[in-house]
């Protein structure tokens, strides 16, 4: 029987859960009851714990292999909540393989530039900073416990329920699309069939790039959002409105430029994915 931890199982790790074989002895730790009542839903055990409180209750690690998908604190530069699981496996036993949720923010701007994963990771801004603290601790993780890694640095993720509608409603404007930089993305279902491909078949140490490798742009997506979903598009402004309307997260993803390579994915992992750009994955999200 197969024995899975997904840390941190709630958007994504209950997609996995409803991907995963009958036989998987699963776990997925949460904070919130509510998570807590749709893992049970799914046919797997729940672990109420807070990775911000020390100390961490027990956690089934041991020999187990872990998909990590917690989020880093909201700020900072270091991922103290990947410092504290990382403590308790230490004492509760070391997982067999970890796989973890990166993001493709740790390359930094590289100006439109195709990118695979032999670029070197200059992250720019805290959130993507948080993450490479992630990995760099994985990294020692892996070297003294021995333990197995696999990291996944991942696109904007997309898919129902995961669409910026609320954003519309509101009639929030965009910047114009001939200013908008190379933005990459994955549907959330591919991502799913990802993550199991890399609990099975990742190779160890390795890095991969996740995302359908078809890049596009900010405004088209919202656009292409905007029209499937029967909503006025967004009003355009230019790039000294933009610094003055958006926010500084928007503004700090619009700052960056980079158009992703997924060959390595496809290749080392068989993956076929089922939604390789937006034509197909837009639609799929509102007929569920």
């Amino acid at each position: 029987m197969e024995s899975m931890f997904i840390v941190g199982c709630g958007y994504m790790g209950q997609r996995v859960l409803r991907r995963s074989s009958a036989d998987t002895d699963a776990v997925g730790l949460v904070r919130s009851r509510a998570s807590a009542e749709a893992v049970t839903g799914s046919a797997a055990q729940a672990l109420l714990a807070d990775l911000d409180l020390d100390p961490l209750p027990p956690l089934p690690s041991g020999g187990r292999a872990v998909l990590y998908l917690a989020p880093p604190p909201s700020s900072g530069k270091v991922d103290s909540r990947m410092a504290r699981f990382l403590s308790a496996t230490a004492r509760d036993g070391a997982p067999r393989r970890i796989v973890y949720l990166s993001t493709t923010g740790v390359y930094g701007d590289c100006g439109g530039d195709w990118v695979d994963e032999t670029r070197p990771a200059r992250p720019s801004v805290d959130r993507a900073r948080r993450r490479w603290d992630a990995e760099q601790q994985l990294r020692a993780w892996r070297e003294h416990a021995g333990g197995e890694l696999v990291i996944l640095r991942v696109a904007g993720i997309y898919g129902p329920g995961k669409l910026p509608l609320a954003r519309l409603h509101k009639g929030a404007p965009m910047i114009a699309e001939a200013h908008a930089p190379w933005t990459n993305r994955i549907h959330a279902d591919d991502l799913a069939t990802v993550l199991l491909a890399a609990l099975s078949k990742g190779r160890d140490g390795e890095v991969y790039n996740v995302c359908d490798g078809h890049p596009g742009n900010m405004a088209d997506y919202f656009n292409r959002v905007a029209d499937l979903a029967g909503l006025p598009r967004p009003p355009v402004i230019g790039p000294d409105q933009a610094r003055e309307q958006l926010s500084a997260g928007l503004l700090s993803y619009l700052a960056e430029s980079r158009r992703l390579s997924n060959r390595k994915l496809i290749d080392e992992l068989a993956i076929e994915l089922k939604y390789p750009t937006l034509d197909e994955g837009l639609p799929a999200c509102f007929d569920e």
